[in-house]
């Protein structure tokens, strides 16, 4: 049976909702700019907005070409999509978001497997990637792409060395596999690493930004890499059911995002830290390294579940989300505060100790 997403009905109002950094809502001037943009049918290239969002993004990402997206899903499946033909292999890392949150995309619409890379913290080695390339036989399936993801979510935020990166993507194509980033929270990784986009994603043949986590935007993602590439990334859009008219109203969101919603990422940062620091304190919760925005926790020595303790919790008006039986997720986004910030913490321990 598939069930409906949750609904977060509660007897007592949100006050903090560190569920994701997805549940941020434009704020007034991002909303002013969607309302000032100029616009015009995107899918004939007559979108100023859109345009000129696409133009930026292929150069911060240090690619040939962009193309906007409804979604960071999307991305992922016409880079798929394009690169991959029925029946060939993706190495990726067993956490990764296109083996667990994307409803089984890559097998349904592209034909693919996906082969683990099982390393620790969401990320993997070119040592890995070059144990796991087979000998060219009809009996096996052809290798054909090397995915990443930065930040990693399932691995806890975690941020991809550049060099490590590098490696990896050497390795790939030393095989001859093409090498694709799922950059969903590549800015994060950005402000963390004070290290450019385009330097961490050079390698990359193909590579997308979200604009609806850390950035603000209510939707939109850019998926980039050569011009052929975007060409028939753009049929793929087509074919289903991407295509845009008047886009440019989303578009300003992601503008605005750049200009004014990554370097306080570092904020975002910051309260995951001071979070992380003072739910370790609390008996029973043990914290995972927190290189970013998100704080993933162990709930085990509570005696509840996650989801025991998410329950509780969001009757005090807080909401965190549950990755595990025992694992839980606090993500610090633009819509809380340092104060927030402490208020789930408390929410927390009166949780705990209320059992």
């Amino acid at each position: 049976m598939v069930h409906a997403p949750p609904r977060f009905e509660t007897t007592a109002p949100i006050r903090v909702n560190l569920y994701s950094d997805t549940q941020t809502k434009p704020s007034r001037a991002m909303k002013e700019a969607m309302m000032e943009a100029e616009v015009g049918d995107e899918q004939s290239g007559a979108d100023p907005t859109t345009n000129e969002l696409c133009d930026r993004m292929a150069a911060l990402l240090g690619k040939e070409a962009a193309v906007f997206m409804p979604s960071g899903t999307m991305c992922n499946e016409v880079a798929i999509l394009v690169q991959c033909r029925l029946g060939d292999e993706i190495l990726a890392h067993p956490l990764c978001h296109i083996l667990h949150s994307e409803g089984g995309a890559p097998a349904a619409l592209a034909g693919v497997q996906i082969t683990p890379l099982p390393d620790e913290g969401g990320l993997f080695t070119a040592h890995s990637v070059r144990e796991a390339i087979r000998p060219k036989t009809r009996n096996a399936p052809p290798q054909r792409m090397v995915e990443v993801e930065q930040t990693s979510n399932l691995g806890g935020g975690r941020v991809w060395p550049v060099e490590q990166l590098d490696a990896v993507a050497e390795a790939a194509h030393e095989a001859g596999l093409v090498t694709h980033m799922d950059g969903a929270r590549l800015m994060n990784a950005v402000v963390a690493a004070g290290v450019s986009a385009a330097e961490m994603c050079a390698s990359y043949d193909t590579v997308w930004l979200d604009f609806t986590k850390g950035l603000g935007a209510p939707l939109g993602a850019v998926l980039a890499g050569s011009s052929d590439f975007i060409g028939e990334a753009w049929r793929w859009k087509q074919r289903i059911g991407g295509a845009m008219r008047q886009s440019g109203i989303c578009a300003a969101a992601c503008l605005y995002a750049l200009d004014h919603n990554v370097d306080r990422l570092a904020e975002d940062h910051e309260n995951a830290r001071i979070f992380a620091r003072e739910i370790a304190q609390i008996p029973g919760i043990t914290v995972e390294r927190a290189d970013t925005n998100l704080v993933f926790f162990d709930t085990s020595g509570t005696g509840m579940t996650g989801a025991e303790l998410a329950a509780k919790v969001r009757e005090r008006g807080v909401l965190f989300s549950v990755m595990g039986k025992y694992r839980g997720r606090a993500c610090t986004h633009l819509d809380v505060d340092r104060a927030g910030i402490m208020d789930a913490a408390t929410a927390i321990r009166e949780a705990v100790a209320s059992v």
